[in-house]
């Protein structure tokens, strides 16, 4: 029993060290993009992928939708009817066609404002959840601020047009899209590519103007926004998932409508074919310094594909994920299960025993590869 235990132990270390690779991964080249600013950023990681300029102040024009929608989502009730004022009836640019004295559900008021963009929704809504849009002002950057995060982002109306101090940056939109993208009820609304319009003023079909949603679409395609004042330039949100990952494209300030779309493609194509997101399931177990430690909850990371990633875990029970290079991924706390005497942890397929000798074990699949835990001698 002691040379079988002593083989077992030995193999154990020559495969740990001979997990760390011996060169990088050479990294993929960066698209060339004519929007003036922009960022790809993979929603389940936090992870960005491309940044050109994403922390430049802009005009975002309609992305700023984006955040209306998800504040009178989280803050208001959308079963509430809410009476259109004259000043909403008088907003200027895209509509839904409200008329002063409409009554409307909160609900049907964010969908109008997502999908035909409808600035008239917008001011509504404001006037609704603050009692004026100088109000709603005050209110939405203070959840932006302490809800959500950013730091970069004044807005002064709840629609986007022009006012010389209505600024975001690229980085800060892909955030607030990213936290809206965790409500359900946002999902709905935002993934819409047709809805019947139907009101006291004007009922009809609406289509969502982001054409990779509908007329040019964009495999995994799950949502998105347009946006354009002449200040502004054209600005797009667009998100798609493929398998584990889900990436969120801001572009900021193209001079052409077709370019905005050309550059998300391109980033888009640009993530998708060479970064991956790997998760670690909730229980996945992990043998260290003799203790036994279980992942709490899922944990994902991004990184190249074909990326040899690395983990490291303290004495104190903290795993962090990284590259070749060095970079950490993502550092999570593990959960002691409890010490552990004469237990072993090597490759499934590598086993030098039979797993039917062995009193009591337990297996882990790690990044498609099978461990196997055991904790007592092979019978005799």
């Amino acid at each position: 029993m002691k040379k079988i235990v002593l083989f077992i132990t030995t193999y154990l270390i020559i495969t740990i060290s001979s997990a760390y690779p011996t060169e990088a991964e050479e990294k993929p080249s960066t698209p060339i993009i004519n929007s003036e600013s922009a960022i790809v950023l993979e929603a389940n990681t936090g992870k960005v992928i491309y940044e050109k300029y994403a922390d430049s102040e802009l005009y975002p024009a309609s992305l700023t939708k984006i955040a209306t929608a998800i504040y009178a989502i989280e803050t208001g009730d959308l079963e509430d009817s809410v009476t259109v004022s004259k000043n909403a009836y008088e907003t200027k640019g895209s509509s839904v066609y409200l008329k002063e004295g409409d009554e409307v559900k909160l609900r049907q008021l964010v969908e109008g404002l997502m999908i035909n963009s409808g600035n008239d929704a917008g001011v509504a809504i404001a006037e609704h959840l603050s009692g004026s849009v100088d109000e709603f002002s005050e209110d939405i950057n203070e959840y932006l601020k302490e809800v959500i995060g950013v730091k970069n982002t004044t807005f002064k109306n709840p629609h986007g047009l022009f006012d010389p101090g209505h600024t975001t940056t690229a980085k800060d939109l892909a955030e607030i899209t990213q936290y809206a993208m965790k409500n359900s009820t946002f999902n709905e609304i935002y993934s819409t590519k047709k809805m019947e319009w139907k009101s006291e003023s004007w009922d009809a079909t609406l289509y969502t103007h982001h054409k990779l949603m509908r007329e040019d679409p964009y495999e995994g395609v799950t949502g998105g926004k347009t946006g354009y004042v002449r200040e502004s330039g054209f600005t797009l949100a667009t998100t798609s998932s493929r398998e584990n990952t889900t990436l969120i494209v801001i572009t900021m300030k193209s001079d052409r409508k077709q370019q905005v779309y050309e550059d998300t493609k391109d980033l888009l194509d640009y993530g998708f074919e060479n970064y991956e997101t790997t998760s670690f399931a909730e229980g996945t177990t992990f043998v260290r310094y003799n203790n036994q430690y279980r992942v709490p909850e899922t944990v994902h990371f991004t990184h190249l594909k074909e990326e040899p990633i690395n983990y490291e875990v303290t004495k104190t029970g903290e795993m962090t994920f990284f590259t070749y290079e060095g970079e950490a991924l993502t550092t999570i706390q593990l959960l002691k299960v409890s010490p552990l005497l004469n237990h072993y942890y090597l490759p499934f397929t590598e086993w030098s025993v039979k797993k039917e000798n062995l009193r009591a074990h337990s297996e882990t699949a790690c990044k498609g590869e099978l461990f196997l835990t055991f904790s007592c001698l092979p019978k005799l």
